[in-house]
C-alpha cells in the first residue's frame, strides 16, 4: 500500500510539473530556487559569512557546483543532495552533470549541470572560471535558460563570456555572481556584461515565472537579471 502511495503521488508531481509554470528566484551569487509546484530545486545555497543570507526553505533536490576535493560533503538532513558528475532523475527531474576537467584541481571540484524540468533545459556554469572544454561544451545544445557568472573575477572573464553565450546560443541568459548589495567579496557590477551582449537597458525583475510554450516568442539571448 504504502508503494501505491508513492507512485500515485510522483505520477501526480510529473502531472502538475507538466501545467504548471516554473518560477525561479534569486539569493545572490550562484544560488536559485527553481520551483514548479511543490517541487523545489536549490543550486549553491550561499553562506552567512558572504554577506548574504542563507536561503531557508524546503527543496527536493540540492546541487552543488563547487566542493572541495576530496569531497567532505555532509549529508543533506533533506531532499536528495548531488555534488557532482553523473546522470540523475529525481521525481520527473533530469540532472546530468559534468566535470569541468580543465579547472579541476587538488583542492577543488567543479561541475557543470544540465537540468531538464517541465520540458524545459537548464544550464548551470556555477563557478566557471574558463570556456569550459570541449568535452563539455559538446553536451551543451539546445538550452533554454543558462545560468552564468556575469561578475568577473574570481570566475569567467565578462568578454568571454559574450563569447560562450553566442557559442550556445540560450534562450534565456540568467547573470550571476555579480556585485550586489551584502556581498563581501569583490565583484563587477553587470556593466560591462551587458555591454558586451549589446544590452545595456535591462531591468531587474524579482523573479522570474515560465512556461515551455514561452520560450517560442522569446528572442534568442534575452538577459534577465534578477533580484536577490
Amino acid at each position: 500500500m504504502a508503494g501505491t502511495k508513492s507512485r500515485i503521488f510522483r505520477v501526480f508531481r510529473l502531472i502538475l510539473h507538466s501545467i504548471l509554470p516554473m518560477v525561479i528566484s534569486f539569493y545572490g551569487e550562484n544560488s536559485f530556487k527553481i520551483q514548479s509546484g511543490e517541487f523545489t530545486i536549490l543550486t549553491d545555497p550561499v553562506d552567512a559569512s558572504s554577506g548574504l543570507t542563507p536561503p531557508r526553505f524546503k527543496y527536493d533536490i540540492l546541487l552543488k557546483t563547487l566542493i572541495s576535493f576530496p569531497p567532505q560533503e555532509a549529508p543533506s538532513e533533506q531532499g536528495v543532495a548531488i555534488y557532482g558528475p553523473g546522470e540523475y532523475n529525481v521525481d520527473g527531474a533530469t540532472i546530468l552533470g559534468y566535470l569541468s576537467e580543465n579547472e579541476v584541481t587538488d583542492k577543488i571540484l567543479k561541475t557543470v549541470y544540465l537540468v531538464t524540468l517541465e520540458d524545459i533545459r537548464l544550464c548551470f556554469l556555477g563557478h566557471l572560471a574558463e570556456i569550459p572544454s570541449p568535452s563539455v561544451m559538446e553536451h551543451l545544445e539546445d538550452i533554454d535558460i543558462l545560468f552564468i557568472p556575469g561578475g568577473g573575477t574570481p570566475y569567467i572573464d565578462q568578454k568571454k563570456v559574450a563569447k560562450l553565450i553566442k557559442q550556445l546560443q540560450p534562450k534565456i541568459v540568467i547573470p550571476t555572481a555579480f556585485k550586489i548589495a551584502g556581498l563581501k567579496r569583490t565583484s563587477e557590477d553587470l556593466k560591462t556584461f551587458l555591454e558586451e551582449l549589446d544590452q545595456k537597458a535591462v531591468e531587474s525583475q524579482d523573479k522570474l515565472t515560465i512556461k515551455k510554450k514561452d520560450l517560442s516568442v522569446i528572442k534568442p539571448g534575452q538577459v534577465i537579471i534578477l533580484k536577490p
